[in-house]
């Protein structure tokens, strides 16, 4: 498994994607917003966890609040994807397009919508 947490500034949120091949589960540590599962959406605050099976498109909306999360995924891979689209501390960030971001997604078992 790989986890690491997950800074979401205020009304950023996480485009929907998928996993292709890893169960994820997110831990919501502070803040609160709504989280995307399938067609579903629901509300998310501190203490809440979704489980994410592979394959299944979800999402993060924060339309108030700042979020911080855990996120846990099996089998591992997930953070060659954060570190393929990361900026280098202090470093600008890095300025992908969707397109970009699907093509990067997809050399690590990822779709992003």
């Amino acid at each position: 498994m790989a986890l690491g947490t997950q800074q979401v500034p205020i009304r950023t949120g996480i485009l929907a994607h998928q996993h292709q091949e890893a169960d994820e589960v997110l831990f919501v540590l502070e803040g609160t917003g709504f989280g995307m599962l399938g067609d579903a959406r629901m509300p998310v605050e501190k203490g809440s966890a979704i489980y994410v099976p592979n394959g299944v498109w979800h999402g993060v909306e924060n339309p108030d609040s700042e979020l911080l999360l855990l996120w846990v995924v099996a089998p591992p891979g997930l953070e060659a994807f954060f570190r393929e689209i990361a900026s280098a501390p202090g470093a600008p960030p890095k300025e992908l397009t969707r397109e970009q971001l699907d093509e990067i997604a997809q050399k690590h078992g990822m779709r992003v919508k």
